[in-house]
């Protein structure tokens, strides 16, 4: 179908063109159901001027005998009585031929849709290969001769129509209930909640039409289970017979190997990257931080945290403006960083603030800054400190961004 304005093949959307394909054959399936009812219906009153009968008995004996065939029977009945018996019988036989036509093209359907399935299923290694044997005109063998020949099967066996729709009944409303709850249930598709609550109230109630039929009508209860017992033992066969078979995983270990999982292995190396670290003094955190940034080509930010327990901004220095050349052990530390850098050929960043929340400051400058790694040393607190005044490395931890990668040294 053609794609609506604005879509992509990646995320195609065709709702407008099958809007135009759907709404005419509901409008029609709707009003011509509705109609052939209305007419249905009406028959007692036609039949009491056509065949002259009066009593409800006699009218219902007429109607039962001709259940098998009522469209041609409605057809003869409303043509004889709004024109003549000799042109109702034509109109009858006109009714009939036209239906044979409709259901010969719905068989034809059918018989398709049953070829093109078992072809896909042989493709997917979950039928028999053999099913994927083509005759001179490209058509797969066993499953055209499966096709024709179990609905012939069905016919010969079958005692009357009214058992040959009960199956009809129970096949296309029990598919239509498995397609209807599997779009309310489904939370990959982008169907909105008014969506899901219409297909969930329409499965709800064919739900119920399904039991009806599987409890009213016992052989197409038993023929549906014959087919779905026959393919499911097939396809296990053929399974068996590939070598496939099912592994049950742990959710946690499925988590291991999804799709995504590649994507997040590849490397991060890039001429543009920039490490951060938080120095606390001269440790080896500080070694290990220009090892990185030799190694990656990245631009390496030292920051210093001068953390107070209580800040006072009327002293003329304001928050995070500091001069690291003012604070001794900062002075000591950028200064061997900015040494060891030109050394290395890195490019140093010194950063300096004073503030009353080390943790946030760390992530806010992150964050400031852009960069990619956030090197942050062990805390060397003892427990007693950590649990009164908390890790610097756990509330960095958890207000972090996840497009900052983290790793603590130590």
């Amino acid at each position: 179908m053609k794609l609506d304005p604005g879509s992509t093949m990646e995320q195609p959307s065709v709702a407008r063109e099958s809007l135009k394909a759907i709404a005419p054959v509901a409008i029609e399936v709707v009003f011509g159901t509705a109609l052939l009812g209305w007419a249905m219906l009406s028959l007692p009153q036609v039949l009491g001027k056509t065949l002259h009968l009066t009593t409800r008995s006699d009218i219902a004996l007429v109607i039962q005998q001709r259940s098998e065939d009522m469209l041609r029977f409605i057809g003869e009945q409303f043509a004889t009585v709004t024109f003549s018996p000799a042109i109702g019988n034509v109109f009858g036989w006109i009714v009939g031929i036209v239906f044979f036509l409709l259901l010969l093209s719905a068989a034809n359907t059918a018989i398709v849709a049953m070829i093109g399935l078992f072809y896909l299923m042989a493709r997917d290694r979950e039928m028999p290969r053999q099913f994927k044997w083509l005759n001179r005109h490209g058509v797969p063998i066993y499953p055209l001769i499966i096709s024709i020949g179990l609905p012939a099967v069905v016919l010969l066996f079958a005692a009357n129509f009214t058992a040959l729709a009960g199956l009809y009944a129970i096949g296309v409303v029990g598919a239509i209930t498995v397609n209807v709850g599997s779009c309310a249930f489904n939370r990959t598709v982008g169907f909105t909640w008014y969506d899901r609550l219409l297909f969930g109230i329409t499965f709800a109630i064919l739900l119920f039409v399904e039991l009806t039929l599987a409890h009213t009508k016992l052989d197409a209860l038993q023929f549906v289970l014959a087919v779905l017992i026959g393919g499911l033992a097939l396809r296990a066969y053929t399974l068996k017979r590939q070598g496939l078979t099912t592994v049950t995983l742990h959710r946690q270990v499925a988590a291991m190997v999804t799709p995504e999982l590649p994507a997040t292995m590849q490397s991060h190396l890039s001429d543009s990257q920039k490490i951060m670290v938080a120095a606390r003094g001269i440790t080896p955190v500080l070694s290990f931080a220009l090892d990185e940034a030799q190694l990656r080509e990245a631009t390496l930010c030292v920051l210093y945290v001068k953390e107070v327990a209580v800040y006072y901004t009327g002293g003329g220095t304001r928050l995070g403006r500091a001069r690291w050349q003012d604070d001794p052990e900062a002075n000591a530390i950028m200064s061997l960083m900015l040494k060891l850098g030109a050394e290395r050929e890195i490019c140093v960043v010194p950063l300096y603030a004073v503030s009353p929340d080390a943790a946030a400051t760390i992530v806010d400058l992150s964050a400031t800054m852009g960069v990619d790694f956030l090197l942050i040393g062990a805390t060397q607190r003892t427990a007693l400190a950590n649990l009164l005044r908390g890790s610097v490395v756990t509330n960095v931890a958890q207000q972090l961004p996840e497009t900052i990668q983290l790793l603590i040294f130590g």
